[in-house]
């Protein structure tokens, strides 16, 4: 594996899981890591803390929501690498070592991703998402799964893929400076289509969105109640807008470029 630092960033709004998924990280990674907790706005009870020097709290004074956590965790990152999950989610051993392994400078990678059941703390026995196609549908960008590239691509381990759910990727700290800078919350809202801007960012710079079969993570499963898309109070989603605007910017680039790319 590349001996470099893996950032590992977890934006959160009160939940209770981001710390087994904290312990989920240090106990499957086997290069060096650092998790960035990003407490959007609250303050956790003490006990429930990892007492670990790889683990960091960054408490954000006031709720931002998901693409501000994730900026704010992306800034103070150290790591030659950075990754950002979900805070319910679970990781295969290894993981790390599988993506820095093959990682390119101009890729965001995601794994497969399999369902958590998070009350038991256990992968569901359901059949995993891996290639997913970007579509639109219902006035939005999405990821929907993609069983025609599957089965296509069902030799291949590490492929290019259209889209992915946004629970967990990766990519080079240095891409993330050069292509992403940031989030965007004006115009996108606090919590929508971060994944999709990421994606057609990297595309526009020559970069891919990857998917890598060789190592999993999951993602708590959507019959269980969600708590950073419900937002505060005083931080709507405004998603209509949002959803607007992301086709507003995109759609354009989208069918005259990637749609024919992709014979989609």
């Amino acid at each position: 594996m590349k001996n470099k630092l893996l950032s590992c960033i977890l934006p959160g709004y009160k939940d209770p899981l981001i710390w087994k998924t904290a312990q989920s990280i240090l106990d499957n990674a086997v290069g060096e890591v650092e998790i960035i907790c990003v407490l959007d706005g609250y303050y956790p009870s003490s006990e429930e803390i990892i007492d670990d020097p790889r683990v960091k709290i960054l408490h954000l004074g006031k709720n931002r929501g998901m693409r501000g956590a994730i900026n704010a965790g992306v800034a103070i990152s150290k790591g030659e690498y950075i990754m950002r999950a979900d805070c319910h989610c679970t990781f295969a051993k290894g993981f790390d070592k599988v993506i820095l392994d093959t990682i390119e400078d101009n890729w965001i990678v995601t794994p497969t991703r399999y369902f958590l059941d998070p009350i038991k703390w256990k992968r569901m026995n359901l059949p995993p998402v891996n290639f997913a196609k970007l579509v639109i549908k219902g006035g939005k960008f999405t990821a929907e799964n993609w069983k025609e590239r599957d089965e296509e691509m069902k030799d291949v381990i590490i492929g290019e893929t259209m889209g992915m759910q946004g629970s967990c990727w990766f990519m080079k700290k240095s891409w993330w400076d050069k292509v992403i800078g940031e989030l965007q919350t004006e115009g996108y809202g606090n919590l929508i289509q971060d994944s999709h801007e990421m994606i057609f960012k990297t595309w526009k710079a020559g970069g891919k969105m990857m998917l890598n079969k060789n190592t999993w993570h999951s993602h708590k499963h959507r019959s269980f109640p969600r708590t950073h898309n419900n937002g505060a109070p005083e931080n709507p989603a405004n998603c209509q807008d949002g959803y607007k605007y992301a086709l507003d910017i995109w759609s354009d680039y989208y069918y005259n470029e990637i749609v024919p790319k992709w014979k989609i």
